[in-house]
């Protein structure tokens, strides 16, 4: 399964779009639709191209990580899932009770595992948008 253009606009509206690096919440030096890495520093400015391209290129990580899980996804729920993978880490979302509860075939328990991922407290209004796109309601 792939992430919908729905998806990628949902991710974009959350993790923001600029063509010059900053410093994100955490002090990490960003770029773009929230790329990170060696290669971002102050003073970096890209195309909106570049954006779009990087994008793609992270997105397929997150992507990955999401057809890994046991579970068999609607499109809004996938969708869902890698823009928490996207802003969580795959790691962070391998090892997290939304995997655990999919796998489990919980799908409001998973729903609701969104919400323990709001810190700093300004993601709750993010986890809530993500919750609310797996559940449909968007």
């Amino acid at each position: 399964m792939n992430i919908s253009p729905q998806g990628v606009a949902a991710i974009r509206a959350r993790e923001g779009f600029r063509l010059q690096a900053y410093h994100d919440v955490k002090g990490v030096v960003t770029i773009g639709v929230g790329h990170t890495g060696p290669d971002v520093h102050m003073g970096l400015v890209w195309t909106v191209d570049q954006v779009d391209a990087t994008l793609v290129n992270d997105l397929s990580r997150f992507v990955d990580a999401v057809n890994d899980v046991d579970y068999t996804f609607a499109q809004n729920e996938f969708d869902a899932c890698v823009s928490l993978a996207f802003n969580i880490g795959v790691g962070g979302f391998e090892g997290s009770s939304v995997v655990e509860q999919l796998e489990a075939g919980n799908k409001q328990a998973a729903a609701d595992a969104f919400l323990r991922w709001e810190k700093p407290p300004s993601l709750r209004a993010r986890r809530e948008g993500e919750r609310r796109q797996f559940l449909g309601e968007m």
